[in-house]
């Protein structure tokens, strides 16, 4: 089970700080289905080579602040 959960709405607003950050990824590489976190966190360590403390970090992050545009 994932460590944190959004649904498709707050995803859409987390993926946008996600390829301001990381701007080589695209709109397929970032799909989202609701209630598959685990698939997406594992995804995204890949895209970003990063480790999966990070990506859950930088998503928890990114929803805490959800009305910025800060990651």
């Amino acid at each position: 089970m994932a460590e944190i959960k959004f649904n498709s709405k707050e995803w859409e607003r987390i993926k946008i700080k996600f390829q301001r950050k990381y701007n080589h990824l695209t709109d397929e590489q970032l799909q989202y289905a609701e209630g598959q976190e685990d698939d997406l966190i594992t995804r995204l360590m890949a895209l970003v080579n990063r480790d999966r403390a990070y990506v859950v970090f930088t998503l928890k992050k990114a929803l805490v602040n959800l009305d910025t545009n800060r990651l």
